[in-house]
């Protein structure tokens, strides 16, 4: 390296030292001075996310502002050569950069030469994908220029004359030859050589697969490595840990990052609390009404909730904003989806692909679009894609479970299950799939357990305790059954949905008949009552009524001896014992 361009980049790394936030003068000066090098580079991303959050920072006075770059001998020599070349590449004519800038020997140009190269490659395989195949036939299309870039950077590398953007673009390019360890050894050095270049960081984000690995990266201890960890704790499902580190980093004076605001978004996405998620996005919108990126997210909660104008509006918005954008044909193709217009979405999800063929959101969307349309065998294909692109997807995990489910193959969808189900240890949809596999497999001890546990992680389709109910049943333990009936009873109604349920009839009557065998005729009487405003239960809710009004007749007294198990917490015996203790059951309150 040049001795001007090692002082540099020894400043820079020097600079970014120490994960502390108490100099924001400092990190400002940093992050316009590493935007601008990334803009040198053609390395847009990385420039255009430093500079978002350089401009969340209160503005440096002019004495403050960071020097431009000192030249060396071979920069000037290069002067000419990658000022041209610079535009062509800035009008994506790479094949051409790279031909005027053979032979540059300083880092920047040399950087901007194999970039070039690699970008030409990218596009052409591209290109090539798109032309020859529908989005869902498995491209065969290489990029041809990859090998002889790993040749020429494996060579540099090992003369260590590489910096830290020679060293990302290395890592890149290995990573696409899927040498993954090879690739995450090199990010890390990149991020050690130059620690304030984004890309580096995010290229690990995408090869981290679980928290293990995470320990033993040894990282540079800067303050960049706090955003990394926000990331990468996203990715991972690990929320709470996420959304402490923005809290962190918004209360070190990051406060107006529109780039923190939409990872807080996010991360509330993951975990499904959809109210907070949308508050954001409207709040982010309105600070940057112009932004693309993560609307699709954005959309995704909009179809949820079928909030139908609001999801019009954010399609028509982004329309007029960039049609051709990824994330607006995602906007679109939902939009139709919940317009049950299906083909026209799945139409949306591949014009995303044709325009991104590594988009990860729009291979699972139209996986669920081909769902809707029973087109299983296109539907598993598209899932296949979106784990080829990230296998942390626990969405197309979950898909091609449900896939495998529609095909009546309980084998396959237990393994896809699980799998989802490891990626999201406390959602309890995965869990209610993967008890109603073991249900199906006859596997009934394992069904309990997982619907137990779907429970006590906080069911969201509420449908848990009733299945476990209904397996009790099956096995005769009645005393369980009509445990898990009147928890479910009680959850219902104390979350105010009242009997939008169909299985709240199937409780009652179930709870009826059990109380009369039982002879606790005042409970059954009621339970009774309950059943006659079901349409479904109301003639047999009306016939127990007249029994038991028949037995009081008759002198049958109401049995004492039975009664205190059943309402006490105290009948789950000890190796059933439920995270949430149960309070007896006061149907007086319970009014449907």
């Amino acid at each position: 390296i040049g001795r001007a361009g090692a002082m540099a980049a020894a400043a820079m790394v020097a600079a970014a030292g120490g994960g502390d936030f108490s100099d924001l003068r400092e990190i400002k000066k940093q992050l316009l001075s590493v935007a601008e090098r990334s803009r040198e580079r053609g390395l847009q991303h990385s420039g255009k996310w430093a500079a978002e959050l350089a401009f969340a920072l209160e503005p440096l006075p002019l004495s403050e502002l960071p020097p431009p770059p000192v030249l060396t001998e071979e920069d000037a020599r290069d002067l000419d050569a990658y000022t041209l070349a610079k535009s062509y590449f800035d009008l994506k004519e790479y094949d051409r950069a790279a031909y005027f800038l053979q032979g540059c020997k300083s880092q920047k140009a040399y950087f901007l030469y194999m970039y070039s190269r690699y970008l030409s490659g990218e596009k052409k395989k591209d290109d090539e994908t798109v032309d020859s195949l529908g989005p869902l036939e498995k491209g065969q299309v290489k990029n041809e220029a990859l090998r002889e870039l790993r040749v020429e950077l494996s060579k540099k590398h090992k003369a260590q004359e590489l910096d830290g953007f020679g060293l990302y673009l290395y890592g890149v390019v290995l990573r696409k030859l899927d040498l993954v360890k090879e690739a995450i050894d090199v990010f890390v050095e990149a991020a050690h050589v130059l620690p304030l270049h984004w890309g580096a960081w995010l290229e690990l984000c995408n090869l981290i697969t679980d928290k293990e690995m995470l320990k033993f990266l040894s990282l540079p201890d800067t303050w960049m490595k706090e955003f990394f960890l926000a990331h990468i704790y996203t990715e991972l499902q690990l929320i709470e840990e996420a959304l402490q580190k923005y809290q962190s980093l918004i209360d070190a004076g990051f406060s107006k990052s529109t780039y923190i605001i939409s990872q807080i978004a996010v991360a509330y996405h993951n975990i499904r609390d959809i109210d907070k998620a949308l508050s954001i996005f409207n709040e982010l919108r309105k600070q940057d009404p112009y932004r693309i990126e993560n609307m699709d997210t954005f959309s995704n909660l909009l179809y949820v909730r079928s909030m139908k104008p609001e999801l019009s509006y954010l399609a028509h918005n982004l329309c007029e904003i960039d049609k051709y954008r990824v994330e607006t044909c995602c906007v679109i193709g939902n939009y139709y989806s919940l317009r049950s217009q299906h083909e026209k979405a799945a139409l949306y999800f591949q014009r995303a692909l044709k325009l991104n063929p590594r988009y990860l959101g729009a291979w699972t969307l139209m996986g669920h679009e081909y769902m809707e349309m029973k087109n299983t065998s296109a539907a598993i294909q598209a899932y296949r894609h979106a784990i080829e692109v990230n296998k942390r997807d626990y969405r197309a995990w979950y898909g091609l479970g449900q896939t495998y489910e529609i095909l009546k193959m309980p084998f396959y969808c237990l393994y896809y299950y699980r799998r989802a189900h490891q990626l999201r240890p406390n959602d309890s949809r995965m869990l209610v799939a993967l008890g109603e596999c073991y249900e199906k497999l006859n596997q009934l001890v394992e069904a309990k357990k997982c619907y137990w546990r779907a429970y006590a992680v906080g069911d969201v389709e509420k449908m848990a305790l009733v299945k476990l109910a209904k397996l009790h049943e099956q096995l005769n333990e009645s005393e369980q059954a009509a445990q898990c009936y009147i928890k479910y009873i009680q959850d219902i109604y104390s979350c105010g949905e009242v009997v939008e349920h169909l299985e709240v009839s199937t409780a009652f009557r179930y709870l009826a008949q059990y109380y009369f065998k039982c002879k606790l005729w005042d409970e059954a009487s009621a339970c009774a009552q309950k059943c006659c405003a079901f349409n479904d239960t109301r003639e047999e809710g009306k016939a127990l009524l007249r029994q038991i009004l028949q037995l009081r007749n008759q002198g049958e007294t109401s049995s004492t001896d039975v009664a205190a198990p059943f309402f006490l917490p105290a009948s789950l015996s000890a190796n059933n014992t439920p995270t949430r203790r149960v309070s007896p059951l006061n149907l007086s309150s319970v009014t449907p």
